[in-house]
């Protein structure tokens, strides 16, 4: 399948887990690909090399993307690389499980700055030049605490919840620009993330067990190739959270 052919995606914390996942899929897809990640160096080269190996391009770019200067540079060193991008998948978070009496305000505003306002300036730095070409595909990368508290905390919930009503604004404002802009809620699917959290346990999911990253990956890819799907929350969760 090459239907994202001579496409260029950027997947934001594509070095393991989810975004990983993503990024592969999304190279079988046809598209090539940026995988961005903060420390994990080797994991990103690795994932690129797998890329590679289809026949596919990738490139490892290292950047904090809740920092702007590093963000301008990311998207300035895909573009010169790979092309312009076509598709933005913001997947890059943290979870550090904590109960609401022991959420420290740095520890707030650290979980805010990294899952939420990332999410912002990526799409910002982008989204001027989707307009331009009149095509784009942004896909954010909430979850499930969104809609229920989840399991890791108020802060988390908070920044995922966020994300939701950032993907419905730019859904808006984007509408009639051909770009869609669409947001995943996950539920406990089974990274380093999900398994390292005591309060994560697969009896909190009806199906009895925890998600796939290929769960989540394939739905990035069918979001990448639907024209007529924006402003809404894919729902994958093992039947936590039904509407």
């Amino acid at each position: 399948m090459e239907d994202l052919k001579n496409r260029v995606a950027l997947v934001t914390g594509g070095s393991r887990g989810i975004g990983a996942a993503v990024a592969i899929a999304l190279a079988k897809a046809g598209a090539a690909v940026a995988v961005n990640y903060r420390e994990r160096a080797d994991a990103a080269n690795a994932v690129c090399a797998e890329i590679a190996g289809m026949g596919r391009k990738a490139v490892a770019v290292r950047a904090d993307v809740s920092v702007a200067t590093d963000v301008k540079r990311m998207v300035a060193e895909v573009e010169a690389q790979l092309g312009a991008i076509d598709i933005l998948v913001n997947n890059a978070g943290i979870a550090h499980p904590r109960k609401m009496d022991e959420i420290t305000e740095a520890e707030w505003d650290e979980v805010l700055t990294i899952n939420l306002k990332s999410v912002f300036l990526v799409t910002q730095t982008v989204i001027g030049g989707m307009r331009q070409r009149k095509w784009g595909r942004v896909i954010n990368m909430s979850s499930v605490a969104a809609q229920t508290g989840g399991a890791v905390g108020a802060h988390y919930a908070a920044s995922k919840a966020g994300i939701i009503g950032l993907t419905h604004s730019c859904a808006s404002s984007f509408v009639r620009d051909g770009i869609t802009v669409n947001a995943i809620a996950p539920a406990l699917i089974e990274t380093d993330m999900v398994t390292s959290n005591p309060n994560a346990s697969p009896t909190l999911i009806p199906m009895g067990h925890f998600g796939s990253t290929d769960d989540i990956a394939s739905v990035v890819v069918m979001l990448a190739l639907n024209d007529y799907m924006t402003g809404q929350t894919i729902s994958v969760n093992g039947g936590w959270y039904m509407t």
